[in-house]
């Protein structure tokens, strides 16, 4: 390759650099996976969930990741997964759905393994984006505060009720 077309080639990749460069930014979550060995079936039906969840789910080649982060924090922790055939799921508003849908569908088909992840601009490992996948979704969290918060006030509301027998002579 002569020179002048080795610049095109870099030119022409550069808006492909930048898109993925944006997406990582934008997103909350991003998850990397390696999907060998996965069927058209099965990278239909994974597609469809990440699709269902709002996931935007693309292979990209590991040079243009490695490009697209290369100013960030992670770069070099994540260079290092950057080998064999990538996936990336980017959750946008929901960041925990990327990781959860990757592991779900990694123990049904054992074909799909976690390479990495980037969660809130920090750098996750495998373990770290399966930790994540564990993690109750938002709408639980949010049940669970408000469950804990009506019993500490109907015990509050118990106790006051309880005051005002006694002072009452209820009792």
């Amino acid at each position: 390759m002569s020179k002048n077309e080795l610049s095109k080639n870099i030119e022409s990749k550069k808006p492909v650099v930048a898109a993925v460069k944006e997406k990582f930014e934008k997103a909350q979550t991003v998850v990397l996976v390696d999907f060998r060995g996965l069927t058209v079936e099965e990278d239909t039906a994974l597609r469809t969930e990440f699709r269902k969840a709002g996931v935007e789910y693309a292979v990209i080649k590991n040079t243009m990741i490695d490009l697209a982060v290369k100013d960030t924090p992670y770069a070099a922790q994540m260079e290092e997964h950057l080998k064999g055939p990538t996936a990336v799921a980017f959750g946008y508003t929901d960041m925990i759905a990327p990781a959860k849908i990757a592991v779900e569908f990694g123990k049904k088909s054992k074909k799909l393994t976690l390479k990495c992840g980037v969660c809130d601009g920090a750098f996750l490992d495998a373990a770290g984006v399966q930790a994540l996948a564990e993690l109750p979704s938002k709408e639980v969290l949010i049940a669970r505060i408000m469950g804990s918060m009506m019993s500490a006030v109907s015990s509050f509301v118990r106790c006051v009720e309880a005051i005002r027998k006694q002072k009452a002579g209820e009792e």
